[in-house]
């Protein structure tokens, strides 16, 4: 769309409701220059005026810790912090990327898509996410992109996905007539990160940032993830949801992410199965002592922890639709303590580096005396952020409390917003 008419929809009505829903009454205006700032910098690097606006969410990890990848169950919700871009086809066979966020400028030539020996960094992932879409039977071609991101790096609310849905609906607007659905951007974003990062992520991530607003994910069959829609408004609730920054990023601990699918996967193959979606709880319980032997005793007590997880989720998506509030929050402290203990994801062992568990801890205290809220781990673990569910009446003093250990500016108030990775176009 040529720049000038862009302009005008982005001073209409529509664009104005859709700012709104997507970023609250207090954010709409920040976010809106934050598009006319991409588009600026679009038409300084590429010369070029006629260009699409994208927008793809961050995502909050409600419930279901380390569940997705052996196809369990999962409560998300896509975010107010978000990746922002605008981008054009070029009809060309290379990809010109600026990300204005990570001082990053990079070009990807279509006919060469292997990764590089590091297998690690944006170039790899975004030449991961072209070979996906090829090898799903899906057209790519040349473009340009000038993207801004404000969704927390390496910290537990899914940057790097962010990024990935982003460049889905870039490659579905451009090439594909808008006719990839949002578990094939999935599928593309988890293909990348396992075969050019040797991530073994699962597909949690991807669904909440692209599919939008709060809901629930059955991975069951994970080429076909059953994926409800859950109708419900914390702000109704006079609840803040808050992620807390707790230090060190966790981009250089893949190895301890993979542990925990992979401990997983041995008790499952204990019983000859591939995932622990395809065995029981009791199953295991009763055959204990040869799961120990074969497995060892962390994989067992991740198994445990997946198990009870999966029927967190059921609970607490019940609780929401029954407005049983309360015994949400009580249930998310149930996850919130197994992960801690049972999944053991909260700190890399032998390290004198705790943040997470600094933070949970400084937080329980904090909702002891309170008397109210939840806080568990957020995200995959071992660094990066927890989650706290505040009162409204108590977010400031919380935030300022809890940012005295953190930083300043550590602590972030999020909203779930209703449509995940979209072509802004498409909406105002």
């Amino acid at each position: 769309m040529e720049k000038n008419l862009l302009l005008q929809q982005l001073d209409g009505g529509k664009a104005a409701d859709f700012l709104e829903k997507m970023y609250g009454k207090d954010h709409a205006k920040e976010n809106k220059n934050r598009y006319l700032h991409v588009m600026e910098g679009f038409v300084q690097a590429f010369k070029n005026t006629d260009m699409y606006l994208f927008t793809s969410a961050g995502r909050t990890e409600i419930s279901g810790n380390h569940t997705d990848h052996n196809h369990g169950k999962v409560l998300a919700g896509s975010i107010n912090l978000d990746c922002v871009a605008a981008a054009a086809a070029n009809g060309t066979d290379e990809i010109h990327i600026i990300s204005e966020t990570y001082n990053q400028r990079f070009t990807i030539r279509l006919d060469d898509l292997s990764p590089s020996e590091k297998m690690a960094g944006t170039i790899d992932l975004t030449k991961g996410m072209l070979m996906g879409f090829q090898e799903m039977g899906y057209r790519i071609g040349g473009f340009d992109a000038f993207i801004t991101s404000n969704v927390i790096s390496a910290a537990g609310v899914s940057s790097s996905a962010s990024y990935e849905m982003l460049i889905c609906s870039m490659i579905n607007t451009f090439f594909n007539g808008n006719k990839v659905d949002v578990v094939t951007y999935a599928h593309v974003g988890k293909y990348a990160e396992n075969k050019y990062w040797n991530k073994a992520s699962g597909l949690l991530d991807q669904m909440a940032c692209a599919v939008g607003g709060m809901i629930t994910i059955d991975f069951k069959d994970p080429l076909k993830p059953v994926v409800e829609k859950i109708d419900y408004d914390f702000g109704a609730q006079d609840h803040s949801l808050i992620i807390v920054q707790t230090g060190k990023g966790h981009a250089d601990l893949s190895a301890e992410y993979s542990s925990i699918p992979s401990d997983m996967k041995k008790v499952a193959a204990v019983f000859g199965k591939e995932v622990c979606a395809d065995i029981t709880e009791e199953e295991v319980i009763a055959r204990v002592t040869e799961v120990k032997e074969k497995a060892g005793d962390r994989a067992l007590l991740r198994a445990l922890h997946f198990f009870e997880e999966n029927k967190r989720v059921e609970k607490e998506v019940c609780a929401l639709k029954e407005d049983r509030f309360e015994d949400f929050l009580e249930l998310i402290t149930e996850s919130g303590n197994s992960s801690w203990k049972w999944l053991q994801n909260c700190y890399v062992p032998g390290s004198e580096e705790q943040g997470i568990t600094t933070a949970l801890a400084l937080t329980e205290l904090f909702l002891k005396e309170k008397g109210c809220g939840a806080c568990r781990v957020h995200g995959g673990g071992f660094a990066g952020v927890i989650m706290a569910m505040i009162p409204n009446a108590l977010a400031d003093e919380y935030i300022a409390y809890i940012e005295k250990a953190m930083g300043q500016g550590s602590a972030y108030r999020m909203s779930i917003r209703p449509y995940g990775a979209v072509c802004v176009n498409d909406f105002i």
